[in-house]
């Protein structure tokens, strides 16, 4: 099992970056570059998680503190990568900022932040308070129900993007059982896999756009 885990997760990371640097190639206006910053913050966040938890497989040592740094990155990167997401779907679908939208978007982003770096998570001892991980998490999942909103709201109005809130919506339907439960039931971590997958065909979808011009009609 350690080792079908291990490969995947190397996959995926070695995946993110190289079509994270393949679409900053590609495509070199903004869109280009959103694209592109957020599967490199995407793979290079969850590398500081999933390198150390490889390590731990096959090396006898204590990786307690260097999987609760990951884990503290990770859950700072992907913040960010939801903010992307948002510039993104005013870019591609030449949309108005909406200030009041954006500073709920910023206030989430930034309180979110805050909560991650609090002590009450101990993510160094690997034995953060359970309800402070909970508490961690609402806005971020708040922020995601946002983008999902946003991108179903506009599906019909790009093909190659229509179904990006439905995998958004996946990756949190996967994460959230995780988040929740997985310290009384182990076996809920798994969900992370096919989380990850969702990620992967996000990427792959970024990459396909990357390689059109602006299909908005």
């Amino acid at each position: 099992m350690k080792y079908g885990e291990c490969a995947f997760d190397i996959i995926y990371l070695v995946f993110a970056v190289v079509i994270g640097i393949c679409i900053l190639r590609k495509r070199r206006d903004i869109i280009g570059r959103l694209m592109g910053c957020a599967v490199l913050i995407l793979g290079f966040g969850d590398a500081f998680h999933l390198v150390p938890r490889v390590m731990n497989y096959f090396i006898a040592a204590d990786f307690t503190p260097w999987l609760g740094v990951g884990k503290l990155i990770t859950s700072i990167t992907m913040t960010i990568f939801y903010l992307l997401m948002y510039f993104l779907w005013l870019k591609v679908y030449g949309k108005s900022e909406n200030k009041g939208l954006s500073i709920t978007i910023y206030i989430l982003v930034a309180i979110r932040i805050i909560l991650c770096l609090l002590p009450q998570n101990g993510w160094l001892t690997g034995g953060g308070d359970y309800i402070w991980g909970i508490i961690r998490n609402i806005p971020f999942v708040i922020l995601g129900g946002i983008i999902v909103y946003l991108y179903f709201t506009t599906r019909n109005e790009n093909r190659t993007f229509r179904f990006v809130w439905l995998l958004v919506t996946l990756s949190f339907l996967f994460y959230i059982p995780v988040a929740v439960a997985a310290s009384f039931v182990s076996l809920l971590g798994m969900l992370m896999l096919p989380k990850t997958v969702c990620y992967m065909v996000l990427i792959w979808v970024f990459l396909r756009y990357a390689d059109k011009s602006n299909e908005i009609k």
